[in-house]
Order: C-alpha cells, then sequence, then structure tokens
C-alpha cells in the first residue's frame, strides 16, 4: 500500500498531509485521540493499521488528508486550536482545494473540533466524529473515581492550559467550557461505543445531541461496537459526500 506524503513543522509541531492520486477537491483535516502523534517520519495513522486503511480508502476517494500533532495530549487547548488554523490555512494555501473542509476526528478530537466549528465557521463543511470527548469537565468529573488516570489527566489538563494544577477545577467552570458557547450548525455525524470506550456516550455525544436538538440543528448519533471502531469507512465518505452538493 503506497501513500504518498509531505512533511512539514508549524510552530515546531510535525504535521502531514497525504495526497491522493486522483483528487476529488475535497480536504479532510484528521484530529486524533491521546494516543495521536506525528513525527518528521511517520504519524499514528499511518503505523495504525486499521487507521491507515481509513486513510487510504480517503485517498482512494480522491480526499487530500492532513494533521498535526498537537502538542500531544492538547485536551483542546488554545494552542492546539492556533496550530489546527494554521495548519487550515496554510494547506489552502498550498493545495488546490475547495476552501470547506470535512473533519473527521477521534476521542480527545473532539474537544479541538467543536471549537474549529465555531472558529472557522463557513468553513468547515462536515463533522464525523467516532468516540468522541466533547466535554472535558464531564470527563474530568468521571476520572475522579480513578486516583491514578486523574491525577494523570488533572497535570495533562494543566499542561495543555498551561496553568498550575490547583486551578484546573476551577478552570474547567470557566464559560469557555460550557456547551452554552456552542453555537455551530455544521452538518456532523457521530459514531459512538455503545460500551467499552473511555469516552461515555451518555456523558459526551447523547449530551451534544440534545443540545443540538435544542438549536433546530440535530446530529446524526449511531451506536456501534468497541471493536468496530473504523469498520465504517464507506459511511464516512457516503457523509461527506451528502455534504459536498453545494460547493
Amino acid at each position: 500500500m503506497c501513500i504518498k506524503e509531505r512533511y512539514f513543522m508549524i510552530e515546531d509541531q510535525w504535521n502531514i498531509i497525504h495526497l491522493p492520486h486522483k483528487p476529488n477537491g475535497f480536504g479532510v483535516m484528521i484530529i486524533g485521540d491521546t494516543n495521536h502523534y506525528v513525527d518528521k517520519r511517520s504519524s499514528l495513522w499511518m503505523q495504525n493499521s486499521e487507521r491507515r486503511h481509513l486513510i487510504q480508502d480517503l485517498l482512494d476517494k480522491g480526499y487530500t488528508v492532513f494533521y498535526s500533532n498537537l502538542f500531544g495530549r492538547h485536551w483542546g487547548s488554545k494552542n492546539a486550536l492556533d496550530v489546527s488554523v494554521k495548519l487550515y490555512h496554510h494547506v489552502m494555501k498550498n493545495e488546490i482545494l475547495n476552501k470547506k473542509i470535512h473533519l473527521l476526528v477521534e476521542g480527545m478530537g473532539g474537544l479541538l473540533a467543536l471549537k474549529l466549528m465555531e472558529t472557522l465557521g463557513e468553513n468547515i463543511r462536515s463533522t464525523v466524529m467516532i468516540n468522541p470527548c466533547l466535554f472535558l469537565k464531564a470527563h474530568f468529573n468521571r476520572e475522579k473515581t480513578n486516583k491514578l488516570f486523574y491525577k494523570r489527566l488533572k497535570r495533562e489538563i494543566s499542561i495543555a492550559y498551561e496553568v498550575d494544577e490547583k486551578e484546573v477545577e476551577g478552570l474547567l467552570n470557566k464559560d469557555e467550557f460550557s456547551c452554552e458557547n456552542l453555537k455551530s450548525e455544521v452538518p456532523t455525524k457521530i459514531w459512538h461505543a455503545a460500551s467499552g470506550s473511555k469516552y461515555l456516550v451518555s456523558d459526551h455525544s447523547r449530551c451534544y445531541e440534545s443540545f443540538r436538538k435544542l438549536y433546530q440543528s440535530p446530529i446524526d448519533l449511531s451506536l456501534h461496537l468497541a471493536d468496530g471502531r473504523f469498520s465504517f469507512s464507506k459511511q464516512i465518505t457516503r457523509f461527506f459526500k451528502t455534504n459536498e452538493k453545494v460547493l
């Protein structure tokens, strides 16, 4: 399986762009979970067979795929948002693509996706989420039951948001973490594991589904088995395609 790619840096973070043999003119930005990484030679999405297969499916359909290391476990931080926006503009400047892109996000990437949907606005064509974490405060409170994971998460958030660990709980109570700030009506499709996911569907996808209904902009939420996380690549490209009728 041969994938043509280019590597480049933005703000000391490695980025990668995968180029299709026959471009269809549309781009897909990937935002990964906590185990996501990009370095100067490879990425999780190239090393993991399921994820690599999904990228290949996107390339076969003509999509240009790109993503960034984003400081590792960023938990939706401002620094990660800034690099994502710069990555978008870099790709738009250097590739011949429609300015409205798709987002494909997994896990923790959901936090950043919600912010990108607000920040880039009309430049986000549609969003696909897989087992997303959408509300950091809910995830933080859930992790309190496990001291080891809780301490690690608290430390990671303090690093990502550049605050002292003692300030993390206060930080998560600020308005910026409230769903009231979410106004985007970007078409969104979510696949969430009915069980076995570290981000519970009730805390995240169901909550977001209810919120979007209130704003009369419903999302499409489907539950799946934990071991079928990347088994629906055809449905993903089909969803993207349905949102490309208006250029």
